[in-house]
């Protein structure tokens, strides 16, 4: 078995190809350059030499592939596009299923490999069916399935995730022993590529300031904001408050926003949850079996961010690609163009959409 490993200079990845090498596969690591080096913070030659240096580490051929062109119009193009419309987009998920498990999948299977493998904790389950079920790890902490429930049995067949039976200690400790560099390298953040960068800063290279009244549940003018789009629902601050209040006033929170008349509304952590809301753009890992997806979905469980809390819903009104969404408590933060990712009882991940 031939496998491409995407190298991306951090210890997951190299583990990763490790533990295929040492299984007898033939492996390749490839580097997918996506970002050019910029003011932004990132480090692509950083993480270039890294991942060559885990290539020689182990004992493997290096290649380079440059999807720049690509991940600018189809991630960060998304991006911007998406917070100009008012919308928090999730630029990770886009990332995996456009490039990832995109563009990387096809040219592996173009150059005769038989699969692609990569640094991601989530765990595959083909089980005695014909279905290849997109699992929890066994590390929920560092848990990843959020960010691939737009993968379908198309992809998952001809991909590996050998760190699914893995906790993150268990890897670092790995690496020690094989004397791998990477081994107490610091894990990414931020930005799929790009990395931590202020969104704000980075959303400021194509969306100008623009001066805004932020209101109170009533109506009235307590502050100014920098522009609707730089600002998600459920945040904390980020505006300036202008009017003196006589007693202390509790932590305030964004509950609604309009990027076109470029107001803010915020309200108290209670006005901030929402208890129900619409799911499009629909994606099931198993296809779209809806008397399968019926059953699972009456006692499914929904996570609306990455590393979020897995809320019971109850889920109604299928109505051609779109979902009606009730949780019991409600939650804070459930903001328009974000993913809700839906899972069953024994942990496995069955899709998901963005909420509308």
């Amino acid at each position: 078995m031939k496998i491409a490993v995407g190298l991306s200079g951090g210890v997951d990845s190299a583990v990763s190809a490790l533990l295929l090498k040492r299984q007898g596969y033939e492996v390749v690591g490839v580097y997918l350059h996506c970002w050019n080096n910029d003011s932004s913070g990132c480090g692509a030659d950083e993480d270039k030499k890294s991942a060559l240096k885990t290539a020689l580490e182990i004992g493997i051929p290096f290649k380079i592939l440059d999807f720049s062109k690509e991940y600018m119009s189809r991630v960060i193009d998304y991006f911007y596009r998406e917070y100009r419309a008012g919308r928090t987009p999730n630029p990770d998920v886009m990332c995996n299923s456009e490039i990832k498990f995109g563009l990387f999948l096809e040219w592996a299977m173009e150059n005769d490999f038989d699969y692609v493998a990569t640094g991601h904790y989530a765990r595959l389950d083909s089980g005695q069916g014909r279905m290849t079920k997109l699992m929890i790890p066994k590390d929920k902490h560092k848990d990843q399935t959020y960010f691939l429930w737009k993968l379908g049995q198309k992809e998952l067949k001809k991909v590996l995730f050998p760190l699914g039976d893995c906790l993150k200690s268990e890897v670092r400790s790995m690496a020690k022993k094989a004397k791998l560099s990477v081994a107490d390298r610091k894990d990414s953040q931020g930005i799929c590529f790009v990395g931590k960068v202020d969104v704000r800063d980075f959303l400021k290279k194509r969306l100008k300031v623009k001066k805004g009244d932020v209101l109170d549940k009533k109506g009235n003018k307590i502050g100014g904001h920098d522009g609707a789009w730089f600002y998600t629902i459920g945040q904390r601050g980020g505006w300036n408050i202008t009017v003196k209040f006589k007693d202390p006033i509790p932590p305030l929170y964004i509950v609604e926003k309009d990027v076109k008349k470029n107001l803010l509304v915020v309200g108290e952590s209670k006005d901030a949850k929402r208890k129900s809301f619409k799911v499009g753009e629909l994606s099931w890992v198993g296809g779209d079996d809806w008397g399968r997806l019926r059953t699972r979905l009456r006692r499914a469980k929904v996570r609306i961010r990455h590393g979020g809390e897995l809320v019971p819903v109850s889920v109604s009104n299928v109505k051609g690609r779109t979902l009606d969404i009730e949780m019991g408590g409600g939650q804070r933060g459930v903001a328009a163009g974000q993913s809700a990712v839906f899972y069953s009882d024994d942990g496995e991940c069955l899709g998901g959409g963005v909420i509308i």
